[in-house]
């Protein structure tokens, strides 16, 4: 008797989960089919970034292959073409070629031009935009008063910047220009009692304190003499 009971419970859950599953089984098969779509169009969206960043990187290449050959109007014009339809990172970095090779063609004012809108964009990421600001500023450095300058990468120079050698640097030599010794001497002071700092910029910066000394009878180091 009660196998005969065991199997009519049987028969009533087998008609059960039958009424369930029809009426479920759509909502089912939507589900998983949204969930294969989904990650058929994510494979899909990385096959063709990642196809878009190789073609870039060889615009990128050939651009830089011009500008290397000397032709230097052409690496612009591919450079900037870059920037305008690039995909993945090689636009900001056609960006920052762009503003290195006018530079390094005298063309200063474009130059300083094209880093000072790199740092003063948002969307680059941050040390990006510091190495564009660094760049900008040792262009000017000679040619801006040493207010400017330090409005452009006095926050870089501070305790703990992985930056703040070099914007200690170009701070003291635009303090220097300016004949404020008693900045210019902070500033390279800095960096040589900085134990991080590497020898070269800590020898420059030596002889730079040996010329304040000499030029600045208010100087630590020439009173110490």
């Amino acid at each position: 008797m009660a196998d005969v009971f065991r199997e009519v419970d049987e028969d009533l859950r087998r008609e059960q989960f039958r009424k369930a599953w029809k009426r479920w089984a759509p909502y089912v098969y939507g589900a998983a089919f949204l969930i294969v779509a989904a990650v058929s169009g994510y494979k899909l969206w990385e096959y063709v970034r990642d196809a878009q960043a190789q073609a870039t990187g060889d615009r990128f290449i050939a651009a830089l292959n011009l500008s290397a050959d000397g032709e230097y109007e052409q690496a612009i014009d591919a450079l900037e073409s870059i920037v305008e339809d690039g995909s993945g990172g090689y636009p900001i970095l056609a960006r920052m070629r762009v503003a290195a090779d006018e530079a390094a063609h005298g063309n200063t004012e474009a130059a300083i031009a094209h880093y000072d809108t790199i740092a003063a964009d948002g969307a680059v990421p941050t040390e990006i935009r510091n190495i564009a600001a660094l760049r900008a500023a040792m262009l000017v450095v000679d040619r801006v008063d040493f207010a400017d300058l330090t409005r452009r990468i006095g926050d870089l120079a501070t305790v703990g910047n992985p930056w703040r050698h070099t914007a200690r640097e170009i701070l003291g030599l635009g303090a220097w220009r300016a004949g404020d010794y008693a900045a210019a001497e902070k500033y390279f002071a800095d960096i040589n009692n900085d134990q991080e700092t590497p020898d070269d910029m800590r020898n420059r910066s030596r002889l730079m304190l040996t010329l304040i000394a000499a030029a600045s009878p208010d100087s630590t180091e020439a009173n110490e003499g």
